[in-house]
């Protein structure tokens, strides 16, 4: 997904359709409300109804979390940065991921909005469900709060700042994906599986191109 210019203000029209276009947008708080309940509830059914150990109940939901974490890099690697063959592909890569490289200081596109959320979040419930029984109803909420974390931390990547010195690499990871190579960095929560994979950028070897980073950040 290469563009001419990536541009640091305005966002990508992506339907004509004004409802349609509406969809496609939401705020972070919206999605953790929405989710809130699974990822809060769920273990507390887990534990009453369900009458499972509170030991099994954290490593499932802890494994569902880092289960997450390859999830996203599986995602963004192959899915994200596919190479559409045809127009329509190449349209359903720009709608889902590509814009977001072309506009990257839009707020509103960072999380799935919710409507297809929800509908890719039951379907990975009845998968998980077919593939685990009742074990899914600890390891979905670990799987959730993960995906809820790369969403903020996607955020909080194009808004500010690392707040601390240990998340820069992590930082400047991403950043190097926008305006460097999209080919690496494929990581939001996480390097780990980049440095696994090598796709991890050579942080000592990058020379830190700050006027780059503000363009990529909220203001």
């Amino acid at each position: 997904m290469k563009f001419e210019k990536i541009h640091n203000k305005g966002q990508a029209l992506l339907f004509r359709n004004s409802y349609l276009e509406m969809l496609t947008k939401t705020h972070p708080l919206v999605i953790w409300g929405i989710y809130m309940p699974v990822f809060a509830g769920l273990p507390v059914y887990s534990y009453f109804r369900l009458e499972f150990p509170i030991w099994q109940i954290s490593m499932l939901f802890v494994i569902g979390m880092f289960c997450w974490t390859l999830i996203e890099y599986i995602l963004h690697r192959f899915l994200f940065h596919m190479i559409g063959e045809s127009e329509k592909a190449q349209r359903i890569i720009y709608v889902m991921h590509g814009n977001h490289h072309h506009f990257p200081r839009d707020k509103e596109r960072l999380f799935m909005p919710p409507v297809p959320s929800l509908i890719t979040a039951s379907i990975l419930f009845s998968l998980f469900y077919f593939l685990m029984g009742k074990f899914v109803f600890m390891f979905f909420p670990g799987f959730i709060l993960g995906y809820l974390m790369y969403g903020t931390m996607h955020y909080a990547i194009h808004a500010w700042n690392p707040p601390f010195k240990w998340m820069k690499p992590l930082w400047r990871n991403h950043h190097l994906h926008h305006y460097k190579n999209e080919g690496k960095g494929y990581g939001v929560s996480t390097t780990l599986w980049d440095r696994v994979f090598g796709t991890m950028f050579d942080l000592k070897k990058e020379k830190e191109d700050k006027e780059k980073v503000r363009e990529l950040m909220f203001k």
